[in-house]
């Protein structure tokens, strides 16, 4: 491990980074949505499972996307506190190469730059979506996952297919925790 990447590593546990899974070895290199079209994954999407990130901490957890150009997207992400507050990210999502539509990056820049890999494993874009996101620190990475449902519920079934694909990368899928999304409970993320 270089300096970089041991100052990298400090910085990532500094900043809580603690809650990220670190794995052993280089990013892998998973299939992404066939043909995926970007319009059609615009609109609002609520988190249902998740790894756990040292910037995530909150339930209720929602994303809308809204078309800003051709190949960029905007990206309002909201949580709810545990002590009851609405924090809110704003960013961009963002087509790097047209010949790999599904392999995006997140831009978001509101207290400080974080980027990343946004890839799209899979969607119907009518009821679900799984991203993986994976950063390579040379002898170890970090990876986040989500399951989104545009419901606040996703059937079971759904579930443990997206968590299949998670688990034929690799992906801890035993790690993946589960987001509050009860109505009544995030009732002030709609006041």
């Amino acid at each position: 491990m270089n300096a970089v990447q041991i100052l990298t590593l400090t910085m990532l546990l500094a900043a809580g980074g603690g809650a990220q899974l670190f794995k052993s070895g280089k990013c892998p290199d998973p299939a992404v949505q066939y043909n995926f079209d970007p319009a059609r994954y615009l609109g609002k999407w609520f988190e249902i499972q998740k790894l756990p990130s040292a910037f995530q901490k909150g339930q209720c957890a929602t994303s809308d996307y809204i078309l800003q150009s051709p190949r960029v997207v905007r990206v309002l992400n909201r949580e709810l506190l545990d002590d009851g507050t609405v924090r809110s990210a704003f960013g961009t999502v963002e087509v790097k190469d047209p010949a790999e539509p599904a392999k995006l990056e997140v831009t978001f820049s509101d207290v400080i730059l974080l980027r990343g890999s946004y890839w799209l494993l899979s969607t119907d874009y009518d009821s679900y979506a799984l991203v993986y996101s994976c950063k390579s620190y040379g002898l170890f990475h970090v990876e986040l996952a989500w399951i989104l449902s545009r419901q606040p519920t996703l059937p079971k079934d759904i579930t443990e297919y997206l968590l299949s694909i998670l688990s034929s990368i690799g992906v801890s899928v035993d790690k993946m925790v589960s987001t509050i999304q009860d109505e009544a409970y995030c009732s002030p993320m709609y006041q």
